[in-house]
């Protein structure tokens, strides 16, 4: 048996605990691997000064929200085809797969190239002028010319999570960690490429790896999907695709534009403020990354489980993931709270900006058990393919709670920067009620699939419970 038969056995059968831990684990190590490409990407710009670090900070935003189109129809993706896979249906798993890659293709294509020739108007859209703007559009053209190469590199990890393989994505992507490494400086400094080289050292990394991982799918191995040319082309299985995935492209691309939106709320209390919120998101993400590893794998639980009809199985691993979230999130928090002043003070020598900073991570850390909730809840509608549900909870919590929350403390309290934090504390304490509230509906629980000729008959003893 190989070792994703195993994985997939695991999954179905096995020790849910085991399951959760073997899937979670490299997608763990692969959130602190994109973690390091963003800072080794920062480091390097750094070194240029402070106009194209401010470029490639103000543009980013921009570049993320193009891929947050990528991953929501990834989501949909791993959810069809772990549902598939659990229902026993590979042929249809895999034509799945091809037609998500030929997606991926016409996405990044019709939305990167008008962009990308656009890239002048967006960036001095943003208030860009001179220098930060010249900088702006070199990096931004090059990342939007390079969608293709960053799609792709998202839809093959989409393809082997939804097949129960996470670690082989992990290796990928920490081995195109290492090339940008070395191209970095060799293109920013070395050709004198300038701000330019980050894009393109990133893009080129990215893609090299992107291509050798779809032609391993090509290829004729037995213990994954082999996809064949012919699976490539489109047919009204693009709709199921289109029909999870949108709801996610809006959710996730909505979050990322929100996020830019709160930002111009929290920087009218100054510099400082906007300063510590940058430190100690920077801080909570890496003691957040056990919750979001655990929220991924859940899709892949869930979703295959719910594709072979075991719906209280299904269950289970939610309920055990919720668990292993709290106990994680909850001791994380109590052993970081004591190093929050020596972390902030690794990264501010500014009185003003520490106290802050302080202030903000001792309010937040004790309730990251919350955001390992959010986590969970996201996983499970996204796995079920019902990604409404996870659309909901992420727009909800920025432009229904967050940024009226925010507002509500500016004006009618005397809190101050405060205010915000306790805005994104009421926000996800809200949030994950709802997010409970649609657990509790069940309404998550039937397939997104198309039956099967091998599903006319289905054993009801599932649903009693």
């Amino acid at each position: 048996m190989t070792r994703l038969d195993k994985n997939q056995q695991l999954i179905l059968n096995g020790n849910i605990t085991k399951a959760i831990m073997v899937l979670a684990g490299p997608i763990m190590l692969n959130n602190v691997v994109q973690s390091t490409y963003n800072i080794t990407d920062t480091y390097f710009v750094s070194q240029l000064g402070s106009i194209p670090m401010a470029a490639m900070t103000l543009v980013w935003p921009v570049v993320f929200f193009f891929l947050a189109i990528g991953m929501g129809m990834n989501v949909a993706g791993t959810s069809l085809i772990a549902q598939y896979i659990g229902d026993g249906r590979k042929d249809e798993a895999k034509r799945t797969a091809g037609e998500l890659i030929t997606i991926s293709v016409i996405l990044s294509l019709g939305l990167g190239l008008p962009a990308a020739f656009g890239s002048h108007r967006i960036v001095s859209l943003m208030g860009a002028e001179g220098e930060v703007l010249a900088n702006g559009v070199a990096f931004l053209r090059i990342m939007l010319l390079g969608m293709p190469s960053l799609f792709l590199f998202l839809a093959y990890a989409a393809i082997l999570q939804g097949q129960g393989d996470t670690m082989t994505p992990m290796k990928l992507k920490l081995s195109s960690l290492i090339l940008n490494i070395v191209l970095d400086p060799i293109l920013i400094f070395g050709f004198n490429f300038g701000i330019a080289g980050a894009a393109i050292a990133t893009v080129f990394s990215r893609g090299i790896f992107a291509a050798y991982g779809l032609k391993t799918l090509f290829n004729a191995e037995d213990d994954k999907l082999v996809i064949g040319y012919k699976d490539l082309i489109p047919s009204d299985r693009i709709i199921s695709l289109f029909k999870v995935g949108l709801p996610n492209c809006i959710g996730q691309s909505m979050a990322a534009f929100g996020f830019m939106f709160l930002n111009m709320f929290i920087i009218a209390y100054g510099n400082e403020t906007i300063a510590a919120f940058g430190i100690g998101n920077r801080i909570s993400s890496f003691v957040l990354m056990p919750a979001m590893g655990i929220g991924t794998a859940l899709a892949t639980i869930v979703g295959q489980n719910l594709g072979a009809d075991q719906i209280i199985r299904a269950r289970s691993a939610i309920k055990r993931s919720a668990f292993l979230s709290t106990v994680i999130m909850g001791g994380a928090g109590l052993l970081f709270y004591r190093f929050i002043p020596g972390l902030t003070g690794f990264f501010t020598e500014d009185i003003a900006v520490f106290n802050q900073t302080v202030d903000y991570l001792q309010l937040i850390i004790l309730t990251l058990p919350l955001m390992g909730f959010f986590q969970v809840f996201i996983g499970t509608y996204q796995g079920s393919g019902h990604t409404i549900y996870s659309m909901i909870m992420m727009v909800g919590r920025l432009w229904v709670l967050r940024i009226p929350l925010i507002i509500f403390f500016r004006d009618f309290t005397t809190l101050g920067p405060t205010g915000v934090w306790y805005s994104m504390i009421l926000s996800n304490f809200i949030i994950t009620l709802v997010g409970l509230a649609i657990y509790h509906s069940k309404v998550w629980e039937s397939k997104v699939i198309s039956p099967g000729s091998a599903n006319d008959i289905k054993s009801e003893n599932v649903y009693q419970n």
